[in-house]
């Protein structure tokens, strides 16, 4: 299997996973915020959309600074979320099927500033940067759900909320 086999296979499924959860949220709890040093819940979901069309921004550019180029999402409902991430997803996708294996190892560098969190190959920067902080991001969102009393929907097996 080719690294972009892989990469569409997975590109799918987190994105079949994180439309799941957003068909569970409620526009009238984007506030709600579980503890004081936490982000809310519409900053939350809106970070998880995000982190998804971040991939574009890995493949297609040799660095990323946060101070310069991060934009954060601000949507404020639920069905602003899956249209961002459907249009998101289909770009991306177009992206990583035009893209040849060798741009997957070119680095990468993610920087605040003068300050370097990361450089590692586009494939490492798509699966530690992108990926893995998505599915963190997604997981607190789930709870934030629990806490509202939200469904939670099954992300990688069976949940306690779907029958």
């Amino acid at each position: 299997m080719s690294i972009k086999t892989a990469l569409l296979m997975e590109l799918e499924h987190e994105k079949n996973n994180t439309l799941r959860v957003l068909k569970n949220l409620k526009n009238d709890k984007f506030d709600f915020k579980p503890h004081e040093k936490s982000m809310a819940l519409g900053q939350l979901a809106n970070h998880v959309v995000e982190l998804h069309n971040w991939i574009e921004l890995a493949l297609t550019t040799e660095v990323f600074d946060l101070h310069t180029d991060y934009k954060p999402y601000t949507f404020t409902t639920v069905e602003e979320l899956e249209k961002a991430l459907e249009a998101g997803y289909e770009k991306n996708k177009a992206i990583i099927e035009k893209l040849d294996e060798e741009t997957y190892f070119t680095n990468w560098t993610m920087k605040a500033g003068d300050y370097v969190i990361a450089t590692l190959p586009k494939a490492g920067a798509l699966r530690f940067i992108i990926t893995n902080h998505l599915i963190h991001h997604r997981g607190q969102l789930t709870v934030y759900m629990r806490l509202l009393d939200l469904p939670v929907p099954g992300i990688y097996g069976p949940s306690a909320d779907e029958k």
